[in-house]
């Protein structure tokens, strides 16, 4: 496929800056606190393919896994679930009376505390989704994952990924000292972009904005015209949190340097932002408070806004709930500039879902089988051509057929110099992220941008800075 080696660039960029601190139910999930493993004598690796236990097929019983996942694999609309769901079944198919998966689902605005408890508990999913960043190291280095290397490199696995820079996301340091492994496989990945409604900007006369002045002025003539502008869940952080790192991001905030305490989390960048996030909710649906991430994202997909800030994994969402024809009407832009700004404005937020598996799971080969499924070339081609996900692997797909917004979001890839990842995932740690989100939150209610972040500064000055 003649984009294979762009997407491979465009991987090895997204992937690397979603290492910062080491960037959808239907999205990406929100950073949280991974919960200390239950205490145990001594914590027993998961063996490798070849290590595996000859008894585990010999007693002759099926083996059971669970594989837990921030959505509900029968009842959701969002197409890149049903794929989900898909892998489940046909892995349960193909190895009926050897192994067998039992999804454990939720929502994805309680996924990780759900996942957590049961990691304190001692009973973690045998394979779990988790997003690349603060959180997937907590599990990576407190070993509630398991390294993969050994899998990846038998029988050809990891050749059939379209570059080694896809990993990059999931490679963390080991502690054992054998060097930096693979705690996850990567799954697809998404671009942050803004989903607008073609025919609402036509009729209100809205441009597509390049500036922040310009997405304004493009709400107001949108709101003149009775339209409600935005629609957002800004009672989940992590949504209000993209935006927010977007227009820090836009505003010139280096991430290395508030790391290095060149700078703080006073910076006038910052609070540019805080205040930026402020006149922009000024045009956010009035129940966007209490909004959940399904509910703001449906909004959009019923003709109810104009403008859905959000991954391209909402493309699924979006195309497995809304009216025929509506795919025809919603056009996709890049995030726009910072009036003033210095900054570089082709910079796109990335991301991707991956997979762990436990590293206390008593069947690792039936565990690796199935990830296997999540990513072999039925799953991966049905990623692009229904879902609307960039796939990882070198399966060659129709680009015909794929929801025409990914075409879009190819293009927002094509102008972007270089990805970062969602704000709550790339700074020092999991606690640090959903401070910076909390922060935002109380900036959206109207808190002064100043007073509001202080959490986040005194956090990182008695546990990050020196």
């Amino acid at each position: 496929m003649k984009m294979k080696k762009f997407l491979a660039v465009c991987l090895s960029a997204a992937m690397t800056m979603s290492l910062l601190s080491a960037c959808g139910g239907s999205a990406a999930a929100p950073a949280a606190p991974a919960a200390e493993p239950a205490a145990t004598e001594e914590a027993a690796p998961a063996a490798t393919e070849e290590e595996a236990p000859a008894a585990e097929e010999a007693s002759g019983e099926v083996q059971e896994i669970t594989f837990m996942i921030w959505d509900d694999l029968e009842a959701s609309e969002d197409l890149i679930t049903k794929g989900y769901k898909n892998s489940v079944d046909r892995f349960n198919k193909d190895f009926e009376g050897k192994y067998h998966c039992t999804p454990i689902t939720t929502n994805l605005e309680e996924y990780y505390d759900k996942l957590n408890a049961l990691v304190a508990a001692g009973d973690t999913p045998d394979v779990f989704i988790a997003s690349p960043g603060a959180n997937l190291n907590d599990y990576a280095m407190t070993g509630v994952a398991a390294k993969l290397d050994d899998y990846l490199n038998a029988d050809g696995w990891k050749q059939t990924f379209t570059s080694d820079a896809v990993f990059a996301g999931g490679t963390y340091g080991d502690e054992g000292g054998d060097g930096p492994g693979i705690y996850a496989i990567p799954l697809n990945i998404a671009a942050a972009c803004v989903f607008y409604n073609t025919e609402m900007f036509a009729d209100a006369g809205a441009e597509v904005p390049k500036t922040f002045s310009e997405l304004l002025d493009a709400c107001q003539k949108l709101q003149d015209k009775g339209y409600t502008p935005i629609t957002i869940s800004a009672g989940t952080a992590w949504c209000l949190s993209m935006v927010a790192g977007y227009l820090c991001d836009r505003n010139g905030l280096n991430l290395q340097d508030i790391k290095d305490h060149k700078t703080d989390w006073k910076d006038e960048k910052v609070i540019n932002a805080g205040k930026q996030i402020q006149e922009l909710s000024k045009y956010f649906q009035k129940t966007a408070a209490g909004d959940d991430n399904d509910v703001a994202t449906a909004a959009f997909y019923n003709g109810e806004a104009a403008i859905l800030i959000q991954g391209s994994w909402a493309i699924g969402q979006i195309n497995g709930s809304c009216a025929e024809g509506f795919a025809d009407k919603v056009g996709v832009f890049a995030f726009p500039a910072v009036d003033g700004s210095s900054a570089d404005p082709n910079r796109v937020i990335a991301k991707s879902d991956s997979l762990c598996m436990s590293a206390t799971t008593q069947y690792p080969d039936a565990a690796v089988q199935l990830i296997k499924y999540f990513v072999d070339d039925e799953a991966s081609k049905y990623t692009a051509e229904v879902g609307g996900k960039i796939p990882v692997t070198n399966v060659q797909y129709d680009e015909k057929v794929a929801p025409p917004e990914l075409k879009y979001v190819m293009d927002v890839f094509k102008g972007a110099s270089s990805t970062f990842g969602f704000y709550n995932e790339s700074l020092a740690d999991t606690e640090a992220g959903s401070t910076f989100d909390n922060c935002f939150v109380e900036i959206f209610k109207g808190e002064d941008p100043a007073t509001a972040l202080d959490p986040i500064e005194d956090y990182y000055e008695m546990n990050v800075w020196e």
